[in-house]
Parts: C-alpha cells; structure tokens; sequence
C-alpha cells in the first residue's frame, strides 16, 4: 500500500464490521458453552431445531436449509440417530429419499437446548431497546440480502 492510500482499519465502517464479527464469535463461544452440559454443540442444536420446525424433511433439504453441503449432513446424522435423538424413514413416493423426524427424546432434549439458547439471547438481545432490536435485525437481513445477490 503506498503512504497515500486510507487503510482499513482508519475507516469507521471496518471498526464497526469487526465489532459485528467479534460479537458472533462471543455469541457462538457462549452458546457453544452453554449447551455443553447438555450434550449438544451447535450445529446438532440447528438440525434439532430444523426438524422440530420442519419434520419430515429430506437430508437434502435440511442441508440447504442449514447452509451446509449434504456430506455435512450425512456425518451429523448418524450421530443423533445413535443417540436417539432422530429417526430417518423411507418416502413412501420415493425409495431414494429419506425423511426426518425427531424422537421423544430428541424432543425433549431441544426443549432443554432452546431454554438456554433463548435464555441467551434475552440476554444479549437485552442490551437494546424492543426498536433498536428490531432495527438490527432488519439491517442483519439487509445484509444477508446483498451478500446472497452473488
């Protein structure tokens, strides 16, 4: 960089940016700490979540849901199915799919989960008034907007 060009670090919008990428990183620490005791890492916690919200969906589906390729996918649930937590069974309509549904004990287990990851969230999302809350999440999904525009 010559003398005369501004670096990153001088311009507000990269101190606010970085300010919004340490948060996420404390947010994932803390949530990833919080459900330890449970048993649970996150990422098992979004499939659980998914499933409750979404049950019978494919492995395919869930993949795209959660962002992730399906390789993703294919090692998490086996997982949750050793320990009971989901179930997989044929589509009736098409031998090739698979479809999800959590168990009792998968469901009584996201119950415990989403009490501590709301509890969390009440926490952090505590530090702003109901409309600056509401403004940031909207500023959030204007964000994911433009990135999703590529």
């Amino acid at each position: 960089m010559n003398n005369k060009q501004q670096l990153p670090w001088d311009n507000p919008r990269f101190h606010n940016w970085i300010a919004v990428v340490r948060a996420e990183k404390a947010v994932v620490k803390a949530l990833g700490q919080a459900l330890a005791p449970l048993g649970l890492k996150i990422a098992q916690l979004d499939v659980l979540m998914n499933l409750y919200r979404h049950p019978g969906t494919s492995q395919h589906d869930l993949a795209r849901r959660l962002l992730v390729g399906r390789s993703n996918i294919t090692m998490l649930l086996p997982q949750l199915e050793e320990q009971d937590l989901l179930r997989r069974e044929g589509d009736p309509n098409d031998r090739r799919v698979m479809r999800l549904y959590l168990t009792e004990k998968g469901e009584a287990l996201l119950m415990k989960a989403l009490e501590v990851y709301t509890g969390l969230i009440d926490r952090v999302m505590a530090q702003s008034t109901p409309s600056q809350c509401q403004a940031l999440g909207e500023h959030m999904r204007r964000i994911i907007d433009e990135l999703e525009r590529d």
